[in-house]
């Protein structure tokens, strides 16, 4: 890998490290500091991080590559794979609902958009590839969250009251928890205008071979798009979408 500099000296040389214990296969700090011609005292400062971050360990007086590091592969190809496997079905799910489709993934305490599938109703919903939503309120955040152990939930949400969007937004995570239950025994999730006002929403997650979430597919619309006698069909049309997803991950 070239020697790039960018205007963050410390993470071109977390690069740079990372980028030789790959190709040296585990390395001492002599090593290290000396081949990359890095200084000696803030090298081993950077690599005592690197290590308590996860993102190098260390074996006696050799470093490798750490788990963390193939934890991140791991999540980034399956969500760079998951958009161009994810989207034919999008498209069959919009047009059998005729109403806008998501693709999400968890970012640190938000859920994000990385696809998106336009229906051809005049009146529609403003969402954007990279827009962010709150885990609490929108479908795709709780069909996300739903599935993961309490103490992670409880890291990702970790304050008792929950900020209020609108009338039917959920405000205290004793009230989201029962909420999460509901999604799991259903096996999917409903934004009944919790996120914006006169927006709809069911979503669901797609799992990998851990039965960890690592993505969600949502439909949305506003109240005659997505009525209430719909819900029950158009939830199972959605979770099939994600079950079909699923399989491609095991």
């Amino acid at each position: 890998m070239p020697n790039i500099q960018t205007l963050v000296p410390a993470l071109d040389k977390i690069v740079r490290i990372c980028d030789y214990l790959d190709n040296h296969k585990g390395a001492t700090f002599s090593q290290i500091f000396q081949d990359l011609n890095l200084p000696k005292s803030s090298t081993s400062t950077l690599l005592n991080a690197l290590v308590m971050h996860g993102i190098l360990r260390q074996d006696q007086n050799q470093y490798y590559l750490g788990l963390k590091l193939h934890e991140w592969g791991d999540k980034s190809l399956e969500q760079f794979d998951i958009t161009k496997i994810a989207e034919p079905l999008m498209s069959k799910l919009r047009d059998q609902t005729n109403l806008t489709c998501h693709l999400g993934v968890l970012d640190g305490l938000y859920s994000v958009y990385i696809a998106k599938i336009e229906n051809d109703q005049a009146i529609g919903i403003r969402t954007w590839i990279g827009k962010k939503l709150p885990l609490h309120s929108s479908g795709i955040g709780k069909a996300l969250i739903a599935w993961l152990p309490d103490e992670k939930i409880d890291q990702l949400i970790p304050e008792d009251k929950l900020v209020k969007y609108t009338d039917t937004t959920i405000t205290s995570k004793k009230q989201l928890k029962k909420e999460l239950a509901k999604i799991r025994s259903q096996g999917w999730a409903y934004d009944n205008q919790e996120d914006v006002k006169g927006v709809h929403c069911i979503a669901a997650p797609i799992f990998n071979k851990n039965h960890e979430p690592i993505a969600a597919i949502s439909i949305s619309g506003v109240l005659f798009q997505l009525p209430v006698e719909k819900i029950e069909k158009y939830s199972e049309l959605v979770r099939k979408a994600c079950q079909q997803l699923t399989s491609k991950f095991q």
